[in-house]
């Protein structure tokens, strides 16, 4: 049986795959949907640890495909790392990624940095991010705009300035970038980089949403990769 860890990005909760988790698991798959999203003055390093405790509760036979969307996908990489013995295929969605010491903020344009700093410092005591609006995340339809936007929450600043620890266990993991068109920002560099195979998904980030049969396929697909390496 494949079991597939579905980390949500930043702002966000496991809500956000509920239209691809039914899809999943009519194939058969099994489905685990960490939470990140707890408050408070948290970093990467915590919600690494959050994925880690979920990848220990797959019974070892079972083949685990962990997926990271958008801020998450630094933090499946680290969780990979350490339970490189239990993860099989890395998945990243429209995912910040990088080599180990890489964080949120190593990787995003300078104007992306100063305007969450700016957007923290202006929220309560700056260490917390509040939620942009369902636009940032590509969400322009407004039903859809209204649920989001009821369901974001604010993002620990912490988060986006910790730097991953990696030990490159994680890098002989295979993986998959999978980065949504048009690009908002490098996630298919990000992906190369890596050595990943990338794969173009037209769609705004939050494509899980809009998306979620195509996604669903991809994710699927990634599953027959990683049975053939």
């Amino acid at each position: 049986m494949t079991t597939f860890v579905l980390v949500h990005g930043a702002w966000h909760g496991p809500w956000a795959w509920d239209r691809v988790i039914p899809l999943l698991q009519a194939t058969g798959a099994r489905t685990l949907t960490p939470d990140i999203g707890a408050g408070g003055d948290r970093g990467l390093h915590d919600d690494a640890a959050v994925v880690v405790a979920a990848l220990d509760t797959i019974p070892t036979e079972e083949n685990v495909v962990l997926v990271g969307h958008s801020y998450a996908g630094l933090v499946v990489r680290e969780a990979a790392d350490v339970r490189s013995d239990t993860v099989d295929h890395v998945v990243l969605v429209d995912g910040w990624a990088g080599a180990g010491g890489a964080s949120l903020f190593s990787l995003a344009p300078e104007p992306f940095v100063e305007a969450i700093r700016h957007a923290a410092k202006s929220s309560g005591d700056g260490r917390q991010i509040p939620a942009p609006p369902p636009a940032a995340f590509g969400i322009v339809d407004s039903d859809m705009a209204r649920w989001l936007g009821e369901r974001l929450v604010p993002q620990a600043l912490r988060t986006f300035t910790e730097p991953t620890i990696l030990t490159g266990a994680v890098d002989r993991i295979p993986g998959t970038a999978i980065y949504c068109r048009p690009q908002t920002y490098p996630f298919e560099q990000f992906g190369e980089a890596l050595g990943y195979r990338t794969l173009p998904l037209s769609g705004p980030h939050d494509v899980m949403l809009t998306d979620p049969e195509g996604l669903s396929d991809m994710l699927l697909s990634s599953h027959m990769y990683t049975s053939d390496v």
